[in-house]
């Protein structure tokens, strides 16, 4: 069964929470898939990961680029596993299709979005029925990240 992973968003930002989890994933020799609905979106997050801190590099694309396969991390609006992803994370209320063929799976929800917040409780029910293993965390007064369960 994919673990799969609940990220509770009070503190801070999509902006500031998702690269340092995209760094640790990579850091573990990951492929992930980040998917979202808006490609406008998709195209600001492209250009906040190449800039969010001056000493990071974290090496990715889109699926628009002719190397999307060739990603360590690729940001996306396909349900395609366009570079071999054993991690997948949904943002912005994105969900998964049919079946989870990855080894983790992590979603990443606004906690003052309602639509985000009502859209993960769903999945956590339908995924909990389905059998898989889930963890929650959620931000605390600091930004850090605490396992609730």
């Amino acid at each position: 069964m994919t673990d799969v992973l609940f990220y509770h968003l009070t503190e801070t930002r999509i902006e500031d929470a998702l690269p340092p989890l995209l760094e640790k994933s990579v850091e573990r020799g990951w492929r992930v898939a980040v998917e979202m609905r808006d490609a406008d979106r998709r195209d600001r997050l492209d250009q906040h990961l190449w800039t969010y801190r001056d000493e990071s590099f974290l090496p990715h694309g889109t699926d628009g680029s002719e190397a999307a396969g060739e990603q360590p991390v690729l940001l996306t609006l396909s349900a395609d596993n366009l570079n071999q992803a054993s991690v997948r994370f949904f943002i912005d209320g994105a969900v998964p299709g049919e079946g989870l063929p990855y080894d983790r799976v992590v979603f990443v929800f606004d906690g003052h979005d309602q639509q985000q917040l009502e859209g993960a409780r769903g999945q956590w029910k339908a995924l909990k029925a389905q059998g898989h293993t889930l963890t929650y965390w959620q931000q605390n007064n600091e930004g850090r990240w605490e396992k609730k369960a």
